[in-house]
């Protein structure tokens, strides 16, 4: 910046008469990194179509002997942009007008050399440089495996790094503005997805280790994603490397010992390595030098490079003296932006299987509180006073921070929800349907539904328990399981209701619908066994009846605390039960 002369701060007319300046006769550039900061950084002080109109405001007031030199230099400057930032020339409809109006100035004052510059008629569409780099060709490798204890490492890592990627470059530059300068995500939904898509990642890898009844069989999902996150780091998938290193290094898992000591002593290794590679150590300092050394492809650690920006918003300011350009600030923004948006034209050479990627799509979008995974955590592996005196009550902060996308739910979308569903029930079935007959087995799809940790088995779809699974059952079980049920029946009885947390398939005595969670889903009356929603408890029709408890009520089948292991009694009357008060 130093050799442009422009000192720490200079006027927008300023910057924008020392890159015009740079120009020579023949259109070339002395050095383009002044200009190229200042088109990628004007967002950050005028919109697009003011720049342009300030451009086109010089163009036309220039005067003197060498104002058809200095108005075709603009005009230069002008292609210039066109075509580093091509992008900004289709989805901005003031700059594309103002650019319009530039070259009908240009033709009435008779340079039709610089209409064809300015021209903006030919430069590459949006949607399709979106195609082109966003939807590879579907690998032919077969028939998909969509089973989570069947998938290869390398398999998840790939699709991962697809969905991330995908979700990473449709980030604008105006998306990261608005984070820095208003320190919230209020109105800027593609970062919010990207963000939700980090916390889906590393919820989803929290609730495949709980899903799982033993140490054993827990350790071996932890030593998965162990493996996952090594590819992960050769793909130089750096943020979803960190999404699920925080999964794994979250309180609800940490605290797993008796998890813990079924891994082997290499996977601990490994896992160390991880969990130093992504330390907030040194401010990152481990993750910075692994990613400056990595040329091409590459993901970064999107909070890593946010709280960068903040950073060096909060330090300076944006003007300086009389309403001049910080550029100290300038060039220190741009050095961050320049590198995020130039990563997301780079190019992968991933093939995904969709059918691989409808299913990832739709079981990151499962969500459940911090409060609910860390109680089955709880319930999973209990306190102990000798051998966890430490073991908190409610989650702890992971050893990974992840403060920067903490909070960030997706607002739900009834109709993404169901077009994510149709496709992954077309995926199951284009993979399973082995005789093309609309129907799958129970077995396949309980194997398939171990993506989903905590959703009902399938057998409560199978009402004609024919073993055998239609669209329409698996359409509806998705569709219930997003569903929020508003019942609108009268006053109920009354019943001695306890919150619970159910191990196996339970439904309400109301609305018939599956108490959906993985803790504390519903309510059981501790007098007669009914259970029922939250929403549904004060609406049941259901007389209360009691009945003996049997002795036994530890059952790693039924529901906790005390939940009886036989089913009640009969009732003396069939039509006692449905009386209304």
């Amino acid at each position: 910046m130093g050799s442009s002369g422009l000192g720490k701060a200079a006027t927008l007319d300023e910057l924008l008469s020392t890159c015009i300046e740079m120009f020579d006769d023949n259109g070339e550039l002395n050095n383009s990194y002044l200009p190229r900061i200042v088109l990628l950084m004007h967002r950050w002080y005028l919109s697009s179509t003011e720049l342009a109109e300030k451009l086109l405001c010089i163009y036309r007031n220039a005067s003197g002997e060498s104002c058809d030199e200095f108005r075709l230099k603009i005009c230069y400057f002008m292609r210039y942009w066109i075509v580093k930032f091509p992008a900004e020339f289709n989805l901005d409809l003031g700059l594309i007008r103002m650019t319009e109006e530039f070259r009908e100035v240009a033709s009435q004052l008779g340079y039709e050399k610089h209409t064809s510059l300015i021209d903006i008629s030919s430069i590459p569409s949006y949607d399709w440089m979106r195609r082109v780099t966003q939807r590879k060709k579907v690998s032919k490798k077969g028939k998909a495996c969509l089973l989570f204890d069947h998938l290869e490492p390398i398999e998840l890592a790939e699709h991962l790094t697809f969905l991330e990627h995908k979700s990473f470059r449709r980030i604008s530059f105006t998306d990261y503005q608005s984070y820095v300068i208003h320190g919230c995500l209020e109105n800027n939904p593609t970062l919010e997805r990207s963000i939700a898509l980090f916390n889906g990642i590393s919820k989803w890898v929290q609730l495949m280790v709980l899903s799982k009844p033993t140490p054993q069989q827990r350790a071996e999902v932890i030593t998965k994603f162990i493996n996952v996150a090594k590819k992960l780091l050769q793909l130089k998938n750096f943020n979803t490397l960190m999404a699920v290193v925080g999964g794994l290094s979250h309180s609800s898992i940490s605290r797993l010992k008796e998890t813990h000591s079924h891994l082997s002593s290499e996977v601990t290794k490994n896992w160390n390595e991880m969990m130093e590679l992504v330390s907030s150590n040194g401010n990152y300092c481990n993750y910075r030098k692994a990613f400056a050394d990595c040329d091409g492809f590459k993901i970064p650690i999107l909070g890593v490079h946010l709280k960068d920006l903040i950073a060096v918003h909060v330090i300076f300011p944006d003007w300086t003296e009389e309403n001049k350009v910080n550029i100290v600030k300038m060039h220190q923004l741009s050095v961050t932006l320049s590198e995020l948006v130039s990563l997301q034209n780079a190019s992968h050479h991933l093939e995904p299987n969709l059918d691989l990627i409808n299913l990832l799509t739709l079981s990151l979008d499962l969500y459940h509180t911090e409060d609910d995974i860390y109680k089955l955590s709880l319930v999973l592996e209990p306190r102990n006073s000798k051998s966890q005196p430490t073991s908190p009550t409610t989650p702890t902060k992971p050893v990974v921070p992840l403060e920067w996308a903490s909070g960030v739910m997706p607002k739900p979308d009834p109709t993404v929800i169901n077009k994510h569903i149709r496709k992954l029930v077309e995926s199951v079935f284009r993979n399973y349907d082995h005789d093309h007959d609309g129907y799958i087995s129970q077995e396949d799809f309980e194997s398939i539904a171990a993506n989903f940790p905590f959703l009902d088995s399938f057998c409560v779809l199978d009402k004609d328990q024919d073993g055998l699974i239609s669209k329409d059952e698996m359409m509806a079980y998705f569709l219930r399981a997003k569903s929020q049920l508003h019942c609108k029946m009268g006053p109920g009885f009354v019943h001695n209701f306890q919150e619970m947390t159910y191990l196996k398939p339970t439904f309400c005595e109301h609305c018939a619908g599956f108490l959906w969670g993985i803790i504390k889903q519903g309510y059981k009356c501790k007098d007669c066994g009914a259970n029922c929603h939250k929403q549904c408890k004060d609406l049941l029709v259901l007389a209360c009846r009691r009945f003996a408890r049997a002795p036994s009520l530890g059952s790693s089948h039924g529901s906790l605390p005390g939940s009886p292991s036989l089913p009640p009694g009969p009732c003396p009357s069939d039509s006692c039960c449905l009386q209304p008060l």
